[in-house]
């Protein structure tokens, strides 16, 4: 399944489907759910691809994207049976970046500052999984939640963008102990470390993702975009960099609420 398939629009249910996701949109909050409750959600290249397509096509009034998972799991990472047969990997090595770099886009959206994404993560967020959460902005995790970064454990690294997030959530050597381990990270301990802003009972997740995106909604739309904007840019720069950009975002904000002021 390839880029051409997601030419116009938002990628039909058809192609959702076929992909292992559904998409809703109602407004100003669109929610994507990983559906493949029998597969425990393991995701393939056509998802991480229908998942981009997703990401380049959303409607500009959507302010919240919520990402899920169907039946007990968020996702239990990539489908190693992509892996049977060579695994349909390019041989070039520049075709392999342009590959990866393919499947990474699929993540990367997710940071964007025209809206907010939210991982409602429950029962095991393995490897992709794992790093699906991490590329969202907020995670509201339920207590049976189970983070593990497998990639190590079977020959690879995680190469889904959830290296970044996860150094700059717990620190290098807390990273590092969690990936060359493998280790299985439950709610209490993914709270302590930052994995999780927001828990809740198993049973009260969809509740509490409810109220946190009514909370997102409430704040004026513009000034939420330039406020992520702001934040995201704040771990690159110095202090007067960082005021410089707290400047530029202001008079943006000053021009369009109150108008007249100097371009």
């Amino acid at each position: 399944m390839g880029d051409a398939q997601y030419a116009a629009g938002l990628p039909d249910d058809a192609a959702l489907a076929e992909a292992g996701l559904r998409l809703d949109v109602d407004g100003a909050v669109a929610t994507v759910t990983l559906d493949r409750p029998e597969r425990r959600n393991a995701m393939t290249f056509a998802t991480w691809r229908a998942l981009a397509a997703i990401g380049r096509s959303l409607p500009a009034d959507v302010r919240v994207v919520v990402l899920r998972g169907e039946g007990p799991s968020f996702s239990a990472g990539i489908d190693l049976s992509m892996f049977s047969g060579g695994g349909g990997f390019p041989a070039g090595e520049d075709d392999l970046d342009a590959f990866i770099a393919d499947l990474q886009e699929g993540f990367t959206w997710l940071r964007r500052p025209e809206f907010v994404t939210v991982a409602a993560v429950h029962g095991h967020a393995i490897g992709a999984g794992f790093q699906l959460a991490l590329g969202c902005d907020i995670r509201v995790v339920a207590d049976d939640v189970k983070f593990c970064m497998k990639e190590p454990a079977l020959g690879l690294v995680p190469d889904l963008t959830g290296t970044k997030p996860l150094v700059e959530i717990v620190g290098v050597n807390r990273a590092l102990e969690l990936c060359l381990t493998a280790r299985t990270v439950g709610a209490e301990e993914a709270a302590r470390l930052g994995l999780a802003e927001i828990t809740a009972p198993a049973g009260e997740l969809d509740k509490a993702v409810a109220d946190l995106v009514a909370s997102l909604l409430a704040v004026n739309a513009g000034a939420a975009v330039a406020t992520k904007r702001l934040l995201l840019e704040a771990p690159g720069n110095d202090l007067a960099a960082q005021c410089a950009a707290e400047r530029r975002e202001q008079a943006g904000r000053l021009r369009e609420m109150f108008g007249g002021l100097p371009g």
